[in-house]
C-alpha cells in the first residue's frame, strides 16, 4: 500500500563559500533537509514524499520547484505567491560549526498556512506530517492557529504527525511566544523529535528523561529526545529506552544532523520498524550527515542505509 509523508517548512536559497572565493546556489532548510533524507531512505518502498510551502513566481522559486522535482520531493502541495520570493541565507563555516546570515522577513513561505481549506485539502492526504518550531516560528499568529488547528484535525483522523521544536530564539518576539507556540506544536503531535539542548534552554529539563516525561504530559505517545553525540532517549508509552549512537570519526560539519535523524527514524517507523530500531537508524543516517560538508548529501550515498 502507497504511503505519503508531507514535510511543512521554508526551504531556502543557500549562498556558501567555494574554494574559490565565489558563492555557490543551493537550496535548504530543516524541513526540507529532513524530507530530502525521507526521499533517499524510502526509495524501495511505494512513499511518496511531498514538501509543503509557499513560494515565488520569480526564477529563483522556479530554480527551487526544479531543484525539487529533479530529486524525487514532491511539489504538488506548493502554493505560489505572485508578489514574494523565497528567503535567502549566507552561511560562514568556522571549524564545523556553520553560522547564518539570513534574509527572510518577507519570503512567500511565511503565508505557507494563510488559506486554512488548501491546507486541510493538502494534508488530508497524508499518512504522515512533519513540521518543527521553525515552521511555526515563520508564522504569523493567526497562520500558526490555522496550521496547529489543520494538524490537530489530521491527528484526529489518525496520520502520525511529527514535531522537532528545534526552538531558535532568534525568530520569536519573546520567549514566552516561544515557549507556548512549542507547546502548541507538541499538543497537536502523535511523534515529537526534540533536541534536549534546544528544549533545556526553554523549559529547564534537568535530563533527556525529564524532557521526555514532560513531553508525554501534553498528551504524547511517541518521543525521541535527540543529545547530539550521547545517547538518545526513546518513550514510547512513557515507557524509556536509551539508544547509543556508533563513534563517529572526523566530523567535518553538523549542519543537518538532526533534520537526518528524524528522517532515519520517521523512514523506519513509515516501514514498521520497532522505535529502538528507528532510532539506530536515525543515529547511522545523521553520523554519516556530519561527515561531510553541506546539509544536503547525495541521495546515492545512501544506498546502504534504504530501510527495506
Amino acid at each position: 500500500m502507497s504511503k505519503t509523508f508531507i514535510s511543512i517548512g521554508e526551504c531556502m536559497a543557500e549562498l556558501q563559500a567555494a574554494d574559490d572565493g565565489l558563492y555557490r546556489l543551493g537550496f535548504a532548510g530543516d524541513t526540507l533537509n529532513t524530507a530530502w533524507y525521507m526521499r533517499a531512505l524510502t526509495q524501495r518502498q511505494d512513499v511518496a514524499v511531498d514538501y509543503a510551502t509557499a513560494v515565488g513566481a520569480d526564477s529563483l522559486s522556479s530554480k527551487m520547484l526544479a531543484f525539487l522535482k529533479a530529486n524525487g520531493v514532491g511539489t504538488r502541495f506548493i502554493r505560489e505567491v505572485s508578489d514574494r520570493t523565497v528567503g535567502l541565507y549566507l552561511i560562514t563555516l568556522i571549524g564545523a560549526e556553520r553560522n547564518f546570515t539570513y534574509w527572510r522577513s518577507a519570503s512567500a513561505a511565511r503565508l505557507l498556512a494563510e488559506d486554512r481549506v488548501a491546507l486541510r485539502a493538502s494534508l488530508s492526504q497524508a499518512d504522515a506530517i512533519y513540521f518543527s518550531g521553525i515552521t511555526l516560528a515563520i508564522l504569523s499568529p493567526d497562520h500558526r492557529r490555522n496550521l496547529l488547528s489543520v494538524l490537530q484535525e489530521m491527528k484526529s483522523r489518525g496520520a502520525t504527525v511529527a514535531f522537532d521544536s528545534n526552538a531558535r530564539r532568534r525568530l520569536w518576539p519573546s520567549e514566552g511566544a516561544m515557549k507556548s507556540a512549542m507547546i502548541a506544536g507538541y499538543k497537536a503531535s502523535t511523534l515529537a523529535l526534540p533536541t534536549f539542548s534546544d528544549d533545556q534552554a526553554l523549559f529547564g529539563d534537568a535530563t533527556p528523561a525529564d524532557c521526555a516525561k514532560r513531553i508525554s504530559g501534553y498528551g504524547v505517545k511517541e518521543i525521541v529526545v535527540k543529545d547530539g553525540a550521547n545517547a538518545c532517549v526513546v518513550s514510547v508509552n512513557e515507557e524509556l529506552f536509551s539508544v547509543a549512537p556508533e563513534p563517529v570519526q572526523g566530523i567535518v560539519d553538523t549542519t543537518g544532523a538532526g533534520d537526518s535523524f528524524n528522517a532515519g527514524y520517521l523512514a523506519a517507523r513509515m516501514s514498521n520498524h520497532e522505535p529502538v530500531e528507528a532510532a539506530k537508524l536515525g543515529h547511522r543516517v545523521a553520523g554519516r550527515v556530519i561527515g561531510e560538508r553541506g546539509a544536503l548529501l547525495a541521495m546515492a550515498s545512501f544506498s546502504d542505509l534504504v530501510v527495506a
